[in-house]
């Protein structure tokens, strides 16, 4: 009964940015957490970002420290996540995820539902 869609992906340069935009529309539930995780193809999902229904709380993975940001607009049911120097191994698709849980989970446990994935491109 929630559509979770994202946008904003594309081909980018090493060292260049890019900002990932995440909507959940339909019948949603009240409180939520959110979060993003790639997948490249042939391996496991990888947890990138996630960010708390009140925004008081947002977990990053090693990685992407200090080069990610999420943040949310609840008006708007939308997540972004704004990705600096991007790295040629980081070409992945990244999905956006929701899920009842009002926390910042990193775990695709508490998370119910699931964006196509929008790909990522880094050319070097």
């Amino acid at each position: 009964q929630v559509q979770v869609v994202e946008s904003g992906g594309g081909l980018v340069q090493a060292g260049g940015s890019l900002r990932l935009s995440c909507t959940a529309s339909g019948r949603t539930f009240g409180s939520y957490g959110m979060g993003w995780f790639r997948q490249a193809p042939g391996k496991e999902r990888e947890f990138v970002a996630t960010i708390s229904w009140l925004g008081d709380a947002s977990y990053y993975a090693e990685s992407v420290k200090g080069r990610f940001t999420i943040s949310r607009d609840n008006a708007k049911n939308t997540v972004y996540l704004t990705m600096n120097n991007l790295r040629p191994e980081e070409t992945d698709v990244y999905a956006c995820a929701a899920g009842r849980y009002p926390g910042a989970s990193q775990s695709t446990e508490n998370y119910d539902y699931w964006g196509q994935g929008t790909r990522v491109t880094v050319s070097e």
